[in-house]
């Protein structure tokens, strides 16, 4: 019985509002900043749905536990339709985004579907396995260049960073000299600081680019993905780039920061990193412990109510907003034990990190095979590797969508 059953079998009291609100977004605390906001943990403990207060001064739900971060994803009378009265923004710059030129994450079925049928083969775990061979090739190219002569580096600036846009950039069809241009867009995009100018610039440059790729593969096709999609004749090369972007950004953005706060946590847990090096077989369910623990998505996803909705005791009204904490989720005692310590060994392949139900993230099979060959090459080739900072200067992503490390001075 869900949750939500269980309630409406036994109403009893209606909880929610005895904790203060909870400001949104929550940042991390510099004394563990792998952990949860502290309000974000009290919340899931004692009042697991409960009340925030967004950057505008507008209220909304916030969902802490497991079960029912899962029902809200899970049931379509919660909308991801950003168009919505009451959706919840998560930054004046996410309302820009989000509001103008809104991706198929935005949007329900059945036009949700149908742009998402669109990539679903370009993504299918075969395809990404099958790529394991370039993307080691490249992992160990960037590697030599990263180690030659030298015994230290900002592994985000000359690794974690360059690997997955040299791959999203293949895979897209994106010619990668134009990396610059597109991850400091995409950095304006992702700030939680950006203005609503500074957005929207960003924004109408990455698209009126995308724009002008489109148009160029109608004359010059490729075999990779916005080629295919100008081929199909269903979508205007407006649309091919507001899709092309969402690729863009969260391709090498998300699993970028993953592979560097990663590396980080590996290193604060000496235990568990030489657990690793010991057994490489564990390399799989390590990552998916590393995206249990770390959850880099820790503002949470945003949904609206359609109609009046139980969950967690409560009943969510239609209209008012829902953010929903992943990190928060996985770090649930009740379904991962000892969930604030990080155990290689652990099975934790029931984590939400890449989130739930049908927009669960379509690029998850190739998130995984990147950090796979990326951790156990980079822990293989660096036995010696260390940071080379003190831990308490490392600069967390505190101002960003999708948390990580700004950089992260390594030596060997």
């Amino acid at each position: 019985m869900t949750t939500a059953e269980r309630i409406e079998a036994d109403p009893g009291t209606e909880p929610g509002a005895s904790l203060p609100p909870l400001d949104l977004p929550a940042a991390r605390t510099a004394g563990c900043p792998f952990d949860p906001a502290p309000g974000v943990e009290r919340a899931r403990r004692e009042e697991p749905v409960t009340r925030a207060t967004l950057w505008d001064g507008s209220s909304c739900w916030l969902v802490t536990r497991h079960q029912d971060v899962r029902e809200v994803l899970g049931d379509p009378r919660f909308s991801a339709d950003a168009t919505r009265p009451g959706f919840p923004f998560l930054s004046a710059g996410g309302r820009e985004i989000i509001g103008t030129n809104p991706t198929f994450l935005r949007m329900d079925d059945p036009q949700h579907a149908r742009m998402r049928r669109m990539l679903t083969a370009d993504f299918m775990v075969k395809k990404m396995e099958a790529m394991r061979p370039e993307v080691q090739r490249l992992t160990d190219d960037l590697l030599d260049r990263m180690t030659e002569g030298r015994t230290s580096a900002d592994l985000v600036a000359e690794f974690a960073l360059p690997l997955p846009s040299l791959v999203i950039c293949l895979l897209l069809g994106v010619p990668y000299e134009e990396h610059e241009f597109f991850q400091g867009r995409s950095g304006i995009l992702l700030s939680l600081r950006s203005t609503r100018e500074e957005v929207r610039t960003a924004q109408d440059e990455l698209l009126e680019y995308l724009v002008r790729l489109a148009e160029s593969k109608r004359h010059r096709p490729d075999d990779a993905i916005i080629s295919r999609l100008v081929a199909r004749g269903e979508l205007s090369s407006e649309e091919i780039a507001t899709m092309g972007r969402l690729l863009l950004i969260a391709g090498h953005e998300t699993t970028a920061n993953m592979t560097a706060l990663s590396t980080l946590a590996l290193l604060r847990n000496p235990d568990q990193l030489a657990r690793l090096r010991r057994d490489p077989s564990l390399i799989k369910g390590a990552v998916e412990e590393l995206l249990r623990y770390l959850t880099i998505v820790h503002n949470g996803l945003p949904r609206v109510a359609t109609e009046d909705v139980r969950i967690g005791g409560v009943t969510i009204r239609a209209g008012e907003g829902v953010v929903c904490t992943l990190n928060s989720a996985n770090r649930d005692e009740d379904i991962f034990p000892g969930a604030d310590g990080l155990d290689v060994g652990r099975d934790a392949r029931r984590h939400v990190a890449f989130g739930f139900g049908v927009h669960q993230c379509l690029g998850q099979p190739l998130a995984r095979v990147e950090l796979q060959i990326a951790l156990e090459t980079l822990l293989r080739r660096l036995p010696d590797l260390r940071l080379d900072i003190p831990f308490e200067d490392v600069p967390f992503r505190h101002d960003m969508g999708i948390y990580g490390v700004h950089a992260l001075p390594v030596a060997w």
